[in-house]
């Protein structure tokens, strides 16, 4: 497969502004709290929370990348279907709404420019990156200690974790048929023999 650059998708830009604006935003905010220009507890939290969603952004394309270095076998316990998982996504109802969620690389699930393989490695590196990042949104807890009220830390990373979680869900959701159509395919080419 031919390695072009490719532009980069909606969610990835948007993904990158959010983080140069939160950026700003949290130097400017913190930086006139701890100066004393503005020393008012709504600044201090405007800081803060444009420096939390800047951190659970930042993160999660550090650990993306950071992923790239790991071996991952679609084909691992881990990554296989488990027995209750059809009914939960039935529950969900994944199959309606799945289609809807932005994706950061989408020409990595392209079913015409890449092998279903190479898509269900993609859909295990991509369920890691978001396990990673459920447990990462946690350690936002952390600032608890630094700037107090610890509970709102930790709303903040529960709902990071639960945006993290449709992404495992669908790529949970699609690798089970992924391995069915890799494994006709493989039937078909043993017929051929």
């Amino acid at each position: 497969m031919e390695n072009k650059k490719s532009k980069p998708s909606f969610a990835a830009v948007l993904m990158y502004v959010i983080i140069g604006i939160c950026l700003c935003a949290a130097a400017v905010f913190l930086g006139l709290y701890y100066t004393k220009v503005l020393y008012s507890t709504v600044i201090l939290w405007l800081g803060i929370v444009s420096f939390t969603i800047m951190y659970h952004l930042w993160m999660r394309i550090i650990m993306g990348n950071a992923t790239k270095l790991f071996r991952i076998n679609y084909q691992n316990f881990w990554f296989r279907e488990k027995k209750f998982e059809k009914k939960m996504y039935k529950f969900l109802r994944v199959k309606r709404w799945k289609n809807k969620t932005l994706t950061y690389n989408p020409e990595l699930y392209d079913i015409n420019t890449r092998t279903p393989e190479e898509i269900a490695f993609t859909t295990a590196k991509s369920e890691l990156d978001h396990i990673i990042n459920v447990l990462i949104a946690f350690s936002t807890v952390l600032f608890g200690l630094l700037w107090g009220m610890t509970w709102i830390f930790a709303l903040t990373a529960f709902f990071a974790a639960i945006f993290d979680s449709q992404f495992i869900i669908i790529q949970r959701y699609n690798r089970p048929r992924l391995v069915k159509l890799i494994e006709r395919e493989k039937r078909k080419q043993v017929s051929k023999i």
